[in-house]
């Protein structure tokens, strides 16, 4: 009898990866998501490793899940394959604070992003 087989996602010549609870913000999140968007993997890889953005490793190991889903669950072809999406979710703020003069509270907002990879394989033109 079994569970019917759940449907894919995503299209069958690509593959996705998603990392939640990154503790950032969506918007300096967004930045580093910007900077590989429409990229082949290898460059945005490259770009990646350089960038001096404290986030970018955490978005290079959701790039690299991403190849390696394409390869290993898809049997896609890595060399073809280009970030098709990559967008940027909010996900919980922790709210902190701090007493401040004259008896007041500073709020201290600590917020949570979440990021989704979409990789596609795309044919080169002769």
């Amino acid at each position: 009898m079994g569970k019917e087989k759940n449907p894919r996602r995503v299209a069958e010549n690509e593959a996705m990866a998603k990392v939640r609870m990154l503790r950032t913000s969506p918007q300096k999140l967004n930045l580093v998501a910007q900077l590989i968007r429409g990229k082949k993997v290898e460059k945005a890889l490259a770009d990646l490793t350089f960038s001096e953005k404290r986030i970018a490793n955490d978005v290079k190991k959701c790039l690299q899940s991403a190849i390696a889903n394409a390869e290993n669950n898809h049997n896609l072809d890595v060399d073809e394959l280009v970030v098709a999406e990559a967008f940027v979710g909010k996900n919980l703020v922790m709210k902190r604070g701090r007493p401040r003069a004259r008896g007041r509270y500073g709020r201290i907002m600590k917020p949570f992003s979440e990021l989704t990879i979409k990789v596609r394989q795309v044919e080169e033109q002769a």
